[in-house]
């Protein structure tokens, strides 16, 4: 079978995406077993992944992930596959990763294995493994690691890759919906993302404000310009989520542009941007209504993705100019909606929707466009029938006879619905424009001979509505009607022409008896629905007309009275003492004329889509008609608008003298601003037109690492105005700005960043002559208070990423300066000190154990470490222990090892995993452990397996704290209708936990463990079985222990510490000629007796 050919597209900015080839699947040889239904089908992937070779892994990686792409079922593979997360090969990382994603919810206990390998992958160089681990991590979905995403997406939130900041966001609406408690957390990061000036990040981060903190749109003020101005380079998915947030954001701030009584300036938009005193000759003395310049910017960026080849970003900024936008503009998205029709039919029924919509309030909009709307043959019937709706929509006095010619070809359509819907359409036509209600009405009545059952059917329902409007101007079509009745054989039209004449029986006083005379005859063979109109229409008739018709009405009730459907005898036996006086019946016969023709109110005619206006364009809540979950609703215009000084941003801008207020060093601002700079996206120079700034999306180092190079450039006239900028940068900021550096020298630059460097003057080159912050390192302290809302709107329209472009100018000399004492702390890059101290903190709750401690305290990157860590094992035992056969288990076998990983349920605990295989032919139901029955030994249980199928296997993981003894933990394993006592019995070795410490903390802590704490033997050895075997593979073959550093080849050291207690456990060989003396040093001494003998038997086994 040839493997699937995956590659990945490293280039930062671009998501990275698995392509697949065609899988060539031969129908005979043993590469067809792969997708075979017997139980072995994967057994060949399992052994390449287990092997030794890089390149039968990736191979097997390869087709695994060719498996899920084709929607095959690849779970089981879970425990061969995350073995290899901790590969060193890049490419089989990638792929690990991707299938990780995909199955990490699915297979949780087996995940949290390997969380501490992900948490140190978000510290890989690769920034696709950096993001490719923290969405691993936030796909686990077991409140347990919550601390540890929440520390996880705060270091990702500052990465320098703006890739893994683009996941970082899409990992906080992952975490929110975990643990809504953290929303207060996950807004500060959030906060932080929204000044990230990345068009990569926009889009995420925007989504994540919507989906936890839709409310707080303080965080929006200073960015809304930005956003504004970055929304053209966002990817397209990005867009139709920004554009969703600012249009309910401009609802808030600004006020209405369809004010009545206001006059709405035609031309505002030149009045504002040309000339603010070019006015119109002769104007009326009302003020004009001026748009606010930031609720223009938002219509003005927007109107260009009215060419979007992306049909969900066209619908938004047509909903965001319906329900922002002058209503004289609102038409400049009518050839955008249009030109959708042309797409998808699932496309054109949300676009036809929301144009039904807006034909209602603005037939004007849709009217030059109307032949768009003419229905075709191979639309679907529910297109036609919206197409049908807007026809109705922008019917009026000038077209309604081209739409009447349409609907004259849709009603002789073969599709009995579309044909029904068109009959309903003219109704509605006949009402709306009363000029051609007799020209509807006549031609309903032709069809009222038509073959279809369905089309006259619908025809009489509709003229029994149009002549409930005017019944005594149309009494010659009741009269048509009740001659034509004798043809007609839908029993609903017979039953609503018999309804008419019942009605309106006063209208037609010489045919209502004769029609029921008719009916009398042919009363028992018609169809129950026309037998009640038939006793309806007697009773009317017989109080209108009792000398004509008391007779017929007797007749018909007696018929009645012995009908076989109990409905026509009910009523009968109603409407007889309804309407027949007599000693029995009541005071109701007194009321029945007026019970039963009272007047009824004749049916308003109008379009389903009338009230839909009540939700915005393009959401699901318009289209179902119906408030879905997760609606937010338009706020009403504010009748006062809002302080615009809001959304101004404080601008950096080099001043031709310092004052003295300005050059002493101000208190020092909260980390937030330390990090982005809220200005960093708005400043311009007081000269430039345009701000020279740009995000190379295909290098992550390269673009992102000039933030922490950047430092405080300004534009200054004398060398003693350079002096002092550079001491005042130096105060607020500590990276230097040279700016020619070349990319190999950026690395020994980020590590010298903390060290104060000479602040170069900007040359000729530098033009736009303005302040730069960036990264962590931004000068917050010295930061200027002035400010200019037009400036920072206009400069920031080309501004989409915190890099400036690296201008190769030669640098004037400068003086140094003589630093003064910083009374405010150095910030680096990779330091998480930015976040405010209300941030979640390393947890020390008893249930995480000391190794996801250490690596909750390395996401934080201190440089203090502690003496003694925990650390991965050197060996993992692939071997199983049988818990349970399957003849004992009835079809259920069990089988366990120690994958040698911290136990994430308690740090007392040893991890297990424990594999469920079902052998029966039926299906195995709700597994779990019911009863512990040991004393002093506590037990977490895995999650109950719900279903079993046969001859499938399913891997769950367990805790058991066995207190430092090797005593049998046992209990009971059950199924839904069996209960099996197993137990088990863990082996000295893998009571241990593997630590790391140098090789003089290993003698210190061994001088300490001296007289009954020492065990000791010494250990025959054949020179043969030391050269084919090392020492220390067999020492952790038995015992999981970490290897200490030696400088002596024939001293051989290994530390540990107990799980249950945390007692350390010291191991020493010491290699002779024939024979090595082995030592253990630990507090517990029966364990280190038992641990000596079985490290004794390992070394002296051949």
């Amino acid at each position: 079978m040839s493997a699937n050919s995956l590659s990945y597209n490293e280039q930062t900015g671009v998501e990275a995406a698995v392509e697949m080839g065609q899988e060539n699947t031969p129908t005979t040889g043993t590469a067809f077993s792969l997708f075979a239904s017997d139980f072995k089908k994967n057994e060949d992937l399992k052994e390449m992944l287990e092997s030794n070779k890089e390149s039968l892994k990736l191979e097997a990686m390869k087709r695994v992930v060719g498996l899920v792409a084709k929607g095959k079922n690849a779970s089981e593979l879970f425990p061969a596959v995350v073995k290899n997360v901790a590969s060193k090969n890049i490419e089989l990382k990638k792929l690990v990763y991707v299938y990780l994603v995909r199955y990490a919810e699915e297979q949780q206990d087996l995940a949290l294995l390997s969380i501490s390998t992900f948490q140190r992958a978000l510290k890989d160089p690769n920034q696709l493994i950096r993001a490719s681990a923290l969405r691993v991590l936030s796909s686990i979905r077991v409140p347990i690691i919550v601390p540890i995403m929440m520390l996880a997406i705060k270091e990702a939130a500052t990465d320098l890759s703006p890739y893994v900041r683009k996941t970082a966001a899409h990992a906080i609406q992952k975490l929110y919906s975990l643990d809504p408690d953290q929303k207060e957390h996950l807004i500060e990061v959030i906060e932080k993302l929204l000044k990230d000036k990345s068009t990569l990040v926009a889009g995420s981060v925007v989504m994540a404000f919507e989906e936890v903190c839709p409310d707080r749109i303080d965080l929006i003020h200073k960015n809304y310009r930005k956003l504004c101005n970055l929304l053209m380079d966002v990817e397209e998915w990005g867009q139709v989520v920004i554009i969703s947030m600012l249009t309910r954001y401009a609802r808030t701030q600004f006020t209405s542009p369809w004010r009545e009584d206001a006059m709405f300036d035609e031309n505002s938009d030149k009045t504002f941007y040309d000339s603010d005193e070019e006015k119109k000759e002769g104007a009326t003395p009302t003020k004009p209504y001026i748009m606010d310049p930031d609720h223009r910017l938002l219509l003005r960026n927007t109107k260009p993705l009215l060419q979007s080849r992306n049909t969900a970003v066209v619908m938004s900024v047509a909903q965001l100019y319906w329900h922002l936008a002058p209503k004289h503009e609102v038409s400049v998205v009518t050839k955008s909606l249009v030109r959708l029709l042309r797409s998808h039919r699932e496309v054109q029924y949300i676009v036809l929707q929301n144009i039904a919509t807006m034909s209602i309030q603005r037939k004007g909009m849709f009217e030059p466009y109307m032949k768009s709307f003419y229905v075709r043959s191979t639309d679907a019937t529910h297109i036609k029938k919206l197409k049908l709706e807007i026809l109705t929509n922008l019917a009026n006095e000038a077209n309604i006879s081209t739409i009447l010619r349409e609907f004259q070809t849709y009603v002789k359509s073969q599709d009995k619905a579309f044909a029904a819907a068109t009959i309903q359409a003219i109704g509605r036509c006949a009402t709306n424009i009363s000029e051609i209600t007799d020209t509807c009405l006549n031609g309903l009545v032709l069809l009222l001979s038509n073959r279809d059952e369905t089309v006259v059917a619908e025809s009489v329902v509709v003229i029994k509505k149009l002549l409930q409007t005017q019944p005594s101007q149309h009494s010659d079509i009741i009269k048509h009607m009740a001659k034509l009745f004798d043809n007609i054989t839908v029993p609903m039209a017979r039953a609503s022409i018999l309804w008419l004449i019942g009605e309106y029986c006063e209208h037609v006083p010489r045919i209502a008896p004769d029609v029921l005379r008719k009916m009398a005859k042919t009363f028992t063979s018609e169809e129950d629905i026309v037998k009640l109109q038939t006793v309806n229409l007697a009773a009317k008739l017989y109080l209108t007309n009792s000398k004509q018709t008391k007779l017929l009405t007797q007749y018909i009730l007696n018929l009645g009275k012995y009908d076989q459907n109990y409905d026509i005898r009910d009523r009968t036996r109603f409407i007889r003492q309804l309407i027949v006086p007599s000693e029995k019946s009541g005071a109701l016969s007194k009321y029945a004329r007026r019970i039963l023709l009272a007047p009824k109110p004749a049916p308003v005619l109008q379009s389903d889509f009338k009230d839909r206006d009540r939700f915005q364009l393009g959401t699901l809540s318009h289209t179902l008609n119906s408030k879905a979950t997760g609606y937010l609703e338009l706020s009403d215009w504010p009748a006062e608008a809002p302080d615009q000084s809001v959304r101004n941003v404080e601008v950096l801008e080099a001043v031709r003298e310092w004052t003295p207020a300005v050059s002493k060093s101000k208190p020092a601002k909260s980390d937030d601003d330390k990090f982005y700079s809220d200005s960093g996206e708005e400043e311009e120079a007081e000269g430039s037109g345009e701000s020279s700034s740009s995000e190379d999306s295909s290098s992550s180092s390269s673009s992102d690492e000039s933030g922490s190079e950047s430092g405080s450039e300004e534009k200054s006239e004398s060398s003693e105005e350079s002096d002092q900028s550079s001491s005042q940068s130096e105060k607020s900021s500590d990276s230097g700005s040279d700016k020619k550096k070349k990319k190999t020298l950026k690395n020994k630059k980020l590590q010298e960043s903390k060290k104060p460097n000479k602040d170069s003057d900007s040359d000729e080159g530098q033009k736009n002559g303005r302040l730069e912050k960036s990264g962590s390192l931004s000068g917050s302290a010295s930061s200027s208070q002035e400010s200019s809302s037009e400036s920072s709107s206009e400069s920031s329209s080309d501004s989409d990423s915190g890099t400036e472009l690296k201008k190769k100018t030669k640098p004037k000399p400068v003086k140094k300066v003589e630093e003064k004492p910083k009374t405010m702390k150095e910030v680096s890059l990779l330091d998480l000190d930015d976040f405010s101290p209300a941030a979640v903190t390393t947890p020390k709750s008893s249930f995480l154990s000391p190794s996801v401690l250490s690596d909750l305290q390395g996401l934080s990157l201190s440089s203090s470490t502690p003496l003694i860590q925990v650390s991965n094992p050197v060996f993992v035992p692939v071997r199983p222990h049988e818990l349970l056969h399957r003849m004992t288990g009835k079809g259920l076998s069990a089988q366990y090892h120690f994958p040698r990983q911290p136990c994430i349920y308690g740090e007392r605990m040893v991890s297990l995993q424990l594999t469920l295989s079902n052998h029966s032919d039926h299906v195995l139901e709700d597994i779990h452990i019911s009863e512990k029955t040991t004393t002093g030994q506590s037990v977490h249980c895995f999650r109950p397996v719900e279903r079993l199928e046969p001859e499938a296997s399913v891997t769950v993981s367990m805790g058991v704290d066995f207190n430092d003894s090797t005593q049998a933990a046992s209990f009971q394993l059950c199924t839904k209708t069996e209960s099996f006592s197993v137990s088990i019995q863990p082996a000295v070795g893998e009571l241990l936990l593997p630590v790391t410490m140098t090789e003089q903390d290993f003698n210190r802590e061994q001088g300490k463990l001296q007289g009954m704490n020492e065990s000791s033997a010494t250990v025959t050895m054949e020179p043969e079985t030391v050269s084919s075997q090392p020492i220390s593979k067999k020492v952790v073959s038995v015992a999981n222990v970490g290897v200490v550093p030696s400088g002596q080849d024939t001293v051989h050291r290994f530390a540990a510490k107990l799980v249950s207690s945390g007692a350390l456990v010291l191991v020493c060989v010491v290699q002779k000629e024939s024979s090595a003396q082995l030592t253990i040093n630990t507090e517990k001494t029966i364990v280190g007796s038992m641990l000596l003998r079985e490290i004794q038997t390992a070394l002296s086994a051949p």
